[in-house]
C-alpha cells in the first residue's frame, strides 16, 4: 500500500501567511514599474516583440534585461489584461513557491522543525516581500535558483546526473532573467556536488564539466540567437553600446556592477565640460539614491525625496541628512545609499533592515551545525555538506554586496534563502547543543540570542521617534529574558525547547514588523526597499493612478505638500554616433530596475503622466506613421505606450543615451513616413546633439497653444513629454 503523506498544517499556515503578505494590496497597483509594464504591453502585440522583449510596440529598442521574467509577465497579461496587478502577480506567486521549496529542501536533512522555521523566516524577510510587490524580476530569479537547488539536492541523493544537469539548466534560465546575478550561487553548487556526491572524483569532474556546458549553452542561447540576427530585423539592445546582448550581459550588467562604473563616479567614458558641471550639481539624494530611478542625469536634477522636499545639503552635492528607504541618516553614504564598502556593510544602517536581521544568529547557527555535523564523524555527512552549501551561497553573495560599487537595496533578496535556511537549521542545532553539551558549546544558543537581539535594537534605533519605542521594548524583553533563562536556569529539555522557541519568535518580531510596515506605507514600484516610509524614499510609490494632466499640475506634483519634483532629463538625449558616450547619461542610465518619477505624488513608479491634450493632437494628426511621436528616452514614452498601446519612439533608449540613431537613419525614417512628430528639450544637456539640431533645422515648431487647452507655462508643461520641451513636426519629400 502507498503510504499517505500527512499535510503539515504549519506549512499550510506559513504559505497562507506568505501569500497574504505577497498579495496584499497588489490590486491597487496601476503601472508599477512603467518601463517593464510598457514592455509587457508591447510584447502582447506580436511574437516578434515578445521574443525580443521590445520596449515599444514597433520593436525599436528592447528593455535592458533578458526576456524570461517578462515572458512570464506577458503570459499573465494575455490572460488578465495589462494591469499593474497582473504583471506583479507572477512575482508574488514566485515568492510563495520559493518559500514552499525552501521547506522541502531543508526538511530531509535538518528535519521538519528546521524546515518550518526556515520557511517562516523567508516568508517574513522584508526585502523579499517588498520586491514581490513590484514587477521587478528578482523574485522570479530567486525562484529559478530555488528550483535549481532542489534539483541539485535530488542529484546528490539519487545519484542521477539528469537532476544535476537540470539544476545547472535552471541557473542558465536564471541568467536569462537577470544575467550574471544568477551566477552568484555557482560556488555553492560546484563545491557542494564535489563534497556531497557519492561517486568517484573522476565522475564528479566529468559530471560538473557537462553541467557547466549545459549552463553555458542555456545562458547564452537567447543572446546568441538575438546577436546573430541582422540588426535591421530586430530591435536595438537597450542600454548596450554595441547593440549586443552579450556586451550588455558581461559589461553593463556584469563587471560594471562590481566596479561601480554605472554609478555616479564614472561610466568608463569621457565626460564633456557640461557633463562635469551637471555632475557637480547633483543633489545629495541623486548621489546616494538609485540612479536606476531617475534619469535626470543631463540636467543634474531629480525628483526630490519625501514628496518633493529637497534634502539638506542643497544642490551642491554635499552630504545632507537624507533618509533613503529605511536608512535614516545614512542615505548619502556610499553610492546609491547602500552604505560604505567594507566587511560590515550589511550591518550598516543603510542595508541592515532589508535582510540582515538574523545574520548574528546565523553565525552562531553555523558553528552549531558544524559541531553537530562533524561530531563523531570521519566524513562529511548530509548535515555538514548542506551547511557548507548554504554558507557558500551566503558568503560570496555577502562579499559581493560588501564591496560592489553599483547595486540597489532590493538585490539583497539574494540573501533571503541562505539566511532563512541557516537560521532554521542553526536553531535546531543550537538547541540540541544546549540540551546535550556543557561549557561554551551550551552557551552558544543564549549568547547568539542576546547578540542578535542587540543587533535588531541597533537596526530599530534610528526610527524610535517615528515608530515608537514599543517595538524595541518588546524585542529587547524577549531576547534578554529568554537568554537569561537559558543561562541561569538549568531545567529540562522541554523547558529549554519552549524558551528557545519563544526567543526565536522574539527575534522574528523585528523583520515581521519591518515587512508589515513596508506594506502599510506602500512599496516603491521601481526600487523597492523595506522599512518605514519606504514608498517615500524617492518621492513616492508605484501604486498611483495614471493621471490625465489637463492643466491639473505638472507631472510629479504632490497635492498633499504642494511640492513639485525636479525636472527630468528625458528631454536630454545623446544619440550622436560620432561622439563618445556621454558619461553622465551613462551614469544615470541604470538598468530597467529603476524608473523615473511618476504621476503618483511625484515618486518613482509610473513614469511620467499622460498629457491628454498632446495625445489627442498626435492621434488626430497621425496620417499613418508607425510612431505616434518620438521622444528622447523611455521614461517619456512608457506611459503613452501603456495608455494607448501605440508605438512611441524612445530615440536614445531608456535614459536617452543609447547610440541607436544617426542623422542618416533618422532622416530615412522620416522620408519613409515612419515618424513625423518629435518632442525635444530646450537646449540643455545633450539637446545640442546632431540629431536634435537636425530636428530643429528641418522641423516646424508646433506651438503649445495648438494642442494644449491652456497656454500658461505651468499648464502647458503638464504631463509627460512637454515640460520645458517643444513639439516639432518634420516632413521630408
Amino acid at each position: 500500500m502507498i503510504k499517505k503523506r500527512k499535510i503539515d498544517i504549519f506549512l499550510v499556515f506559513i504559505l497562507v501567511l506568505s501569500a497574504a503578505l505577497n498579495l496584499y494590496g497588489i490590486w491597487n497597483n496601476d503601472t508599477d514599474n512603467a518601463y517593464y509594464t510598457a514592455a509587457v504591453e508591447s510584447m502582447t502585440q506580436s511574437f516578434h516583440n515578445f521574443f525580443y522583449a521590445s520596449f515599444d510596440p514597433a520593436g525599436f529598442v528592447t528593455v535592458d534585461k533578458p526576456p524570461v521574467a517578462l515572458w512570464i509577465q506577458t503570459l499573465f497579461a494575455l490572460v488578465f489584461g495589462v494591469h499593474g496587478w497582473s504583471v506583479v502577480l507572477p512575482e508574488a506567486i514566485a515568492e510563495v513557491i520559493s518559500v514552499a521549496l525552501l521547506y522541502f529542501i531543508v526538511k530531509p536533512t535538518f528535519g521538519k522543525t528546521a524546515a518550518r522555521i526556515s520557511a517562516l523566516i523567508m516568508a517574513c524577510t522584508p526585502i523579499a516581500v517588498a520586491v514581490s510587490h513590484t514587477n521587478n524580476v528578482d523574485s522570479i530569479l530567486v525562484l529559478c535558483l530555488m528550483i535549481a537547488t532542489w534539483m541539485l539536492f535530488k542529484a546528490v541523493r539519487k545519484g542521477k546526473i539528469g537532476w544535476l544537469l537540470g539544476a545547472f539548466c535552471m541557473i542558465g534560465v536564471g541568467f536569462n532573467v537577470k544575467m550574471l546575478q544568477a551566477y552568484m550561487v555557482l560556488p555553492a553548487f560546484l563545491l557542494f556536488y564535489m563534497i556531497a556526491a557519492k561517486t568517484t572524483i573522476r565522475k564528479k569532474i566529468v559530471s560538473l564539466i557537462t553541467a557547466m556546458i549545459v549552463l553555458a549553452g542555456v545562458s547564452v542561447s537567447w543572446a546568441v540567437v538575438v546577436d546573430s540576427q541582422p540588426e535591421s530585423s530586430r530591435p536595438y539592445i537597450g542600454s548596450s553600446q554595441t547593440n549586443s546582448v552579450l556586451e550588455l550581459a558581461f559589461g553593463y550588467n556584469g563587471i560594471q556592477r562590481l566596479t561601480g562604473q554605472n554609478g555616479a563616479d564614472g561610466g568608463g567614458t569621457s565626460s564633456s565640460d557640461q557633463d562635469q558641471k551637471n555632475q557637480q550639481q547633483e543633489t545629495p539624494q541623486q548621489q546616494s539614491g538609485d540612479t536606476e530611478t531617475n534619469s535626470d542625469s543631463a540636467n543634474g536634477q531629480m525628483a526630490p525625496p519625501n514628496g518633493g522636499e529637497m534634502p539638506s545639503g542643497g544642490p551642491d552635492g554635499q552630504q545632507g541628512d537624507v533618509q533613503s528607504g529605511g536608512s535614516p541618516g545614512g542615505g548619502t553614504s556610499g553610492m546609491f545609499g547602500t552604505g560604505n564598502p567594507g566587511p560590515l556593510r550589511l550591518f550598516q544602517s543603510e542595508l541592515s533592515g532589508q535582510a540582515s536581521w538574523l545574520i548574528p544568529f546565523v553565525l552562531f547557527g553555523i558553528i552549531g551545525l558544524l559541531i553537530t555535523g562533524l561530531r563523531g564523524q570521519r566524513k562529511f555527512n548530509e548535515t555538514t555538506t548542506e551547511t557548507i552549501f548554504w554558507m557558500m551561497w551566503l558568503l560570496p553573495v555577502a562579499a559581493f554586496f560588501s564591496v560592489a560599487g553599483f547595486f540597489h537595496h532590493y538585490y539583497l533578496i539574494m540573501l533571503a534563502a541562505p539566511i532563512a535556511a541557516l537560521s532554521g537549521a542553526g536553531w535546531t542545532a543550537l538547541v540540541r547543543l544546549y540540551q546535550e553539551e556543557s561549557g561554551w558549546k551550551k552557551q552558544l544558543l543564549p549568547i547568539g540570542i542576546l547578540l542578535t537581539t542587540a543587533f535588531e535594537l541597533y537596526i530599530l534605533s534610528p526610527y524610535l521617534s517615528e515608530i515608537g519605542i514599543i517595538w524595541s521594548i518588546l524585542i529587547g524583553a524577549f531576547g534578554i529574558v529568554t537568554s537569561c533563562l537559558l543561562i541561569f536556569l538549568k531545567k529540562g529539555k522541554s523547558f529549554s525547547y519552549y524558551v528557545s522557541l519563544a526567543a526565536l519568535l522574539g527575534m522574528l518580531i523585528g523583520p515581521f514588523y519591518w515587512t508589515t510596515v513596508t506594506l502599510a506605507d506602500g512599496v516603491n514600484g521601481m526600487i523597492p526597499q523595506a522599512g518605514p516610509k519606504s514608498a517615500q524614499s524617492f518621492g513616492g510609490g508605484g501604486r498611483g493612478k495614471m493621471q490625465n494632466n489637463n492643466g491639473s499640475g505638472p507631472p510629479g506634483f504632490n497635492s498633499q505638500d504642494g511640492q513639485t519634483d525636479s525636472e527630468q532629463n528625458s528631454n536630454d538625449f545623446s544619440a550622436d554616433s560620432g561622439s563618445g558616450q556621454n558619461s553622465q547619461n551613462q551614469n544615470d542610465k541604470g538598468a530597467s530596475d529603476r524608473q523615473q518619477g511618476g504621476p503618483s505624488g511625484g515618486g518613482p513608479g509610473n513614469g511620467e503622466s499622460v498629457d491628454e491634450d498632446l495625445l489627442s493632437y498626435l492621434e488626430k494628426n497621425n496620417t499613418g506613421e508607425k510612431y505616434l511621436f518620438a521622444v528622447s528616452s523611455a521614461t517619456s514614452a512608457q506611459s503613452y505606450i501603456i495608455k494607448t498601446g501605440k508605438a512611441v519612439m524612445a530615440m536614445g533608449g531608456f535614459s536617452g543615451s543609447d547610440p541607436i540613431l544617426t542623422v542618416e537613419k533618422l532622416e530615412k525614417l522620416v522620408k519613409n513616413g515612419e515618424v513625423k512628430y518629435f518632442m525635444i528639450g530646450d537646449g540643455r544637456g545633450q539637446d545640442n546633439s546632431e540629431i536634435t539640431n537636425w530636428i530643429k533645422e528641418n522641423g516646424t515648431e508646433i506651438s503649445k497653444s495648438d494642442y494644449s487647452s491652456s497656454s500658461s507655462d505651468n499648464d502647458s508643461q503638464s504631463g509627460g513629454p512637454g515640460r520645458n520641451q517643444t513639439l516639432y513636426k518634420v516632413e521630408l519629400d
